[in-house]
């Protein structure tokens, strides 16, 4: 018997964990790289499979060792499984999410104790995928691994405005992949091509297929000799684009099947296809909770997608909303109502400065006022109001660091300076940078997002005040409208509009306000922030039970804002009071249309359910609809629509 340890490594050195949050709104503490220790030699793949003496890799010293058990294989057995690896586990099938260093210890793992590795590793591609800023990413470290030129992969341009996230890839990629100092030169990966093998867990031993039955609802599984078989060379694409497009993603919540490729001359794969009696290659096993209900002998596509999808019907059934027709509702469009109107830059700018000029002096609010009048002024002016002319206009300035920096500066000064019913110009002018992308993605990286959470938070104070004056209100209306427009950037709606109570503090008084422009831009705030919740619905069923929409893609996940049950609770309880007060047919429709958005594929057993009995929301809407408040007949439907998702009491 022989020990066997895996060595853990941060590829990130230490940048997840500082990070992560701010990034993506879930702590992450790194960005795990595994080697096996076993018989004296660290193994690992990189630049195909690897051996170092333990602790003396490329990596350095682990961060941690965990116990793996111990192996009854003797090592000259271990030896020849790792040669029979070799073919697998190969530089170009390297892929940092899908097929990596831990895909390649939790096989070796399986193969050597009957065991895996520890969950929080295996588990990181989809905890990070399942946030929306890891959804966002998806796409570029793809494109990371298409073709990759020999040696390291070169990054792919990371998206619009992410630079954190540029460097954060690239160092890690550069980690994860570099051939080993102390090795000899690994061979130059062959080049890419555009397989999607990285979508199949690799199996290649009776331990790791059971694990990975355990540990997946819905498993597909291809007994193939990719070698001997013309049949399985000729449908392994199809598999793998399956595997690709229902396999279990982050997009999809962690819903769908996991697809596995077993070739019986790789490793233990031959001794894994007699234990299920494989006689025929190409053949298709599937299996629901471990039990294998179906299987497919030959190279038959139709057959093929028809068992993944009758699989993925029973282990993932249809939401009773989506058998209704519920016409009104599928029309609602999920974009974001934004507030992008301009006003008079000068005139505005004048009109705030008298405020300063009015408060008593000193030296920061003099500053401020500089920094406002000479940097904000002409950015806002050329960003947001530029001349008009022939020809083809040019690209749009966008902040730079220095003067969000300095605005920040600014608006912290004359936050503590002026009163609040006179910072109204100066939310007005944040409002129009929030529609700034590299602006909106600046704030994202700032504590709290800086100085727009800052001016939100003066607006929550004002509200539980109970003060109505005309300056609270302009200022609660510019507030609203600021709130309304981070949603043009979902990781700083999500910054600001989730989990600590702002939002609601603002929302709820202000669906409630007694002026019906606030209450207007306060229900399209809440659309926006309900629109979100469907998003994340839609993206989490898509393509499993009939519950995806035609216009909404799975890797829109990136919209996915506010998913938290208890926050969706309190948001529909501030509606359904709303409007049942509310008399103006545009905020009541605006209020139904969010409604719609957070009963569409609710939990059928969650905390909603239960709530709308208990509030009467069915009665609510018919009463909406016997008032004769609405006029339009496409709000009329929508009324009707949403009473009959309602549960009855």
């Amino acid at each position: 018997m022989a020990p066997v340890q895996l060595y853990i490594y941060d590829l990130s050195n230490g940048l997840a964990k500082q990070l992560s949050a701010q990034l993506t709104g879930r702590q992450i503490d790194g960005i795990w790289h595994t080697s096996i220790v076993v018989y004296g030699k660290e193994v690992f793949y990189g630049q195909g499979i690897s051996t170092a003496l333990p602790g003396r890799s490329h990596h350095g010293q682990p961060l941690q060792v965990v116990p793996l058990g111990e192996t009854a294989i003797d090592e000259a057995t271990w030896e020849e499984y790792l040669q029979d690896l070799k073919d697998h586990y190969t530089a170009e099938k390297y892929h940092l999410l899908d097929f990596n260093c831990n895909s390649f210890t939790n096989d070796c793992a399986g193969f050597l104790t009957g065991g895996s590795i520890p969950a929080f590793v295996k588990d990181l591609p989809t905890d990070f995928l399942s946030t929306p800023f890891g959804a966002a990413l998806r796409p570029t470290i793809d494109n990371m691994y298409r073709r990759p030129s020999p040696g390291v992969p070169a990054v792919a341009p990371p998206p619009p405005n992410q630079p954190v996230a540029a460097s954060l890839l690239q160092a890690v990629a550069a980690q994860a992949q570099a051939p080993p100092s102390n090795l000899p030169p690994a061979a130059a990966p062959l080049a890419a091509t555009e397989s999607l093998a990285g979508s199949l867990h690799p199996v290649t031993n009776s331990a790791s297929f059971r694990t990975l039955l355990r540990t997946h609802r819905a498993v597909v599984a291809l007994f193939t000799d990719f070698q001997g078989c013309p049949p399985c060379r000729m449908i392994a694409p199809v598999y793998e684009q399956l595997a690709a497009e229902k396999g279990v993603r982050a997009a999809t919540g962690g819903r769908g099947a996991a697809f596995t490729k077993i070739d019986i001359r790789v490793g233990a794969g031959g001794t894994l296809a007699t234990e299920w009696g494989i006689r025929v290659t190409p053949t298709f096993m599937f299996f629901l909770d471990e039990k294998k209900i179906a299987e497919v002998k030959g190279a038959d596509v139709g057959e093929l997608k028809s068992q993944i999808d009758l699989l993925l019907f029973q282990a993932y059934p249809p939401h009773p909303h989506s058998s209704l027709s519920l016409t009104g509702v599928k029309a609602i469009s999920l974009e974001p109502i934004l507030f992008t109107q301009v006003p008079p830059l000068d005139n505005a700018m004048a009109k705030f400065v008298s405020f300063i000029d009015a408060a008593p002096p000193s030296p920061a609010t003099t500053q401020a006022k500089e920094i406002l009048t000479s940097h904000v002024l002409p950015y806002l002016k050329a960003r947001f109001a530029p001349a008009a002319g022939a020809g083809k206009p040019a690209p749009l300035p966008s902040a730079s660091t220095l003067l969000l920096t300095q605005w920040t500066a600014a608006t912290s000064t004359l936050v503590g300076a002026l009163p609040t019913e006179t910072l109204f110009p100066l939310v007005d002018m944040w409002r129009l940078a929030a529609l700034d992308p590299v602006a909106a993605s600046w704030l994202v990286s700032t504590p709290n997002a800086g100085p727009v959470g800052v001016l939100a938070g003066r607006a929550r104070d004002a509200l539980a005040q109970s003060t109505q004056d005309k300056g609270t209100r302009n200022y609660v209306l510019t507030t609203l409208r600021l709130l309304a427009n981070v949603f043009k950037t979902p990781a700083l709606a999500r910054t600001l509009l989730c989990g600590d109570g702002l939002a609601l503090g603002i929302l709820v008084p202000s669906l409630l306000h007694t002026d019906a422009t606030v209450r207007t831009a306060a229900s399209s705030l809440a659309f926006n922030a309900a629109a979100g919740v469907q998003r994340a619905r839609v993206a989490t069923g898509a393509g499993l039970g009939g519950v995806c929409e035609s216009n909404i893609r799975a890797d829109e996940a990136d919209t996915a804002l506010c998913v938290d049950e208890e926050w969706q609770v309190e948001l529909i309880s501030a509606l359904l009071e709303a409007l049942q007060k509310e008399e103006s047919e545009e905020v009541i429709h605006r209020l139904v249309a969010a409604v719609a958005c957070l009963l569409r594929f609710m939990p059928a057993d969650g905390q909603l359910h239960g709530l709308l009995e208990v509030l009467g929301a069915r009665g609510i809407m018919q009463g909406k609809l016997e008032s004769k408040l609405i006029k339009k007949k496409e709000v009329q439907r929508l009324v009707d629509e949403v009473g009959s998702m309602c549960p009855t009491s």
